[in-house]
C-alpha cells in the first residue's frame, strides 16, 4: 500500500505545484491481469513483473471527468467504487501553519485567507492518501521547502481526516 500511494505522489509530482484534485483507483494488478491478459501488454514489463511475484502489488488508475464540487468534501461525498476496485486514493495540495500560528488566525474567512497566505511560516504541502477496502491506509506529505522523493514522509495515520473521507468512498 505505501508503495502505491508513494508512487502517486510521484506522478502528481512530476506535474509540479499549484494542480488541481487528483482522484485514483487501487487495482490489485495481478487479478486485473488474470481478468484481463491483454493489460499486460499496456503496462512497463517490470509492473508485470512485479505483479506475479506481490499478489499485494496495487496498479492506479487515474480517474477523469470527477463530478463537479464545491470543495474536496463534497468531491468525496459523490464518488462510489465499483467492487472490482481494491482501494482509492486522493492527491490534495494545502496550505498548513504551525498550531501557535493557527491560534492567531482572524475568525472571518477572507481575513483568515489573507493571514494564511502572508504568513512566514506557511507551508505548502502536497497530500497523498490511499485506503483500501481492508481499511489499510498510507498517506505521504511533500512539501515544497523540501520538494524532493528522499523527504516525502509517510506514515498509516498523517492526515486521519482525509483517510476516512477516503474510506467513506469505498463503503
Amino acid at each position: 500500500m505505501a508503495f502505491a500511494v508513494h508512487e502517486v505522489e510521484q506522478h502528481v509530482a512530476a506535474a509540479g505545484w499549484d494542480g488541481p484534485v487528483r482522484v485514483f483507483a487501487l487495482v490489485a494488478t495481478g487479478r486485473a491481469l488474470a481478468a484481463e491478459p491483454a493489460l499486460a501488454h499496456q503496462l512497463p514489463p517490470a509492473v508485470v513483473a512485479l505483479a506475479r511475484q506481490d499478489p499485494h502489488h496495487l496498479t492506479s488508475v487515474e480517474q477523469e471527468g470527477l463530478p463537479a464540487a464545491d470543495d474536496l468534501e463534497g468531491m468525496l461525498g459523490g464518488l462510489s467504487w465499483p467492487g472490482t476496485v481494491d482501494g482509492a486514493a486522493v492527491v490534495v495540495e494545502r496550505v498548513v501553519l504551525p498550531p501557535a500560528a493557527e491560534e492567531s488566525m482572524p475568525a472571518d474567512p477572507a481575513s483568515a485567507l489573507d493571514y494564511l497566505m502572508g504568513h512566514p511560516d506557511r507551508q505548502d504541502v502536497r497530500l497523498a492518501v490511499g485506503v483500501l477496502r481492508s481499511g489499510e491506509s498510507w498517506c505521504a506529505v511533500r512539501t515544497r521547502a523540501h520538494d524532493d522523493d528522499a523527504s516525502v514522509a509517510g506514515a498509516a495515520d498523517l492526515v486521519p481526516g482525509l483517510v476516512e473521507a477516503v474510506a467513506a468512498t469505498l463503503r
